[in-house]
């Protein structure tokens, strides 16, 4: 399934999103990044249609518009144009499940290992975590809260933000874009 910019991806049927279980997603990445956004783990419609954030009402792409980080609100499937922002998608696992509580701690910690490496090959200037528990158990911080984190990756610096998921009833979008609005203006400032 490919991405139109005249329009959405293709909705996945029932069959191609239950065959997407344990399906993985290639990174949006590259060298020189403003931004490298971690997730959890792609979700199963993601995985069915082979890219990050892919469901309708993701607030993921209005988050990241409306905190200034793009000119105009992108989809998924951009990934030539999220690139061009200086933007990359990357995720801890990339085992994909229907929810993010089917991952185990060990998958989470050892997903840091491996981001570790991604930060030192391209560089990005901030990897921002999506999601506070993730961050807290990957990286054995059970406390941490929001905001710039303590240490690097490679030579980003670590910022957590909240879990951009519809399921995350804390963080309705106008306070969801405010946080990325504050790591927005970090970069700016």
């Amino acid at each position: 399934m490919e991405a139109d910019r005249a329009g959405p991806l293709r909705r996945p049927t029932r069959e191609e999103i239950a065959a997407a279980v344990g399906r993985g997603l290639p990174d949006v990445i590259g060298p020189g990044l403003r931004v490298l956004f971690c997730g959890f783990n792609p979700g199963l419609y993601s995985a069915a249609v082979g890219e990050p954030f892919a469901r309708r009402g993701s607030r993921f792409w209005p988050a990241l518009h409306g905190a200034g980080f793009t000119d105009r609100q992108l989809r998924s499937g951009e990934r030539d144009e999220l690139l061009r922002q200086g933007l990359g998608i990357t995720s801890l696992s990339n085992r994909a499940t229907a929810r993010a509580a089917e991952l185990t701690s060990e998958e989470l910690v050892a997903g840091v290992t491996g981001l570790a490496v991604k930060a030192r090959r391209y560089r990005p200037r901030w990897v921002a975590i999506l999601g506070v528990t993730a961050y807290r158990i990957a990286f054995a911080e059970p406390k941490a809260g929001l905001g710039p984190r303590p240490g690097r990756l490679g030579p980003a610096r670590v910022w957590v933000l909240p879990n951009p998921s519809g399921l995350n009833a804390h963080f309705p979008l106008p306070a969801l874009t405010a946080e990325f609005a504050r790591l927005r203006r970090e970069l700016d400032g």
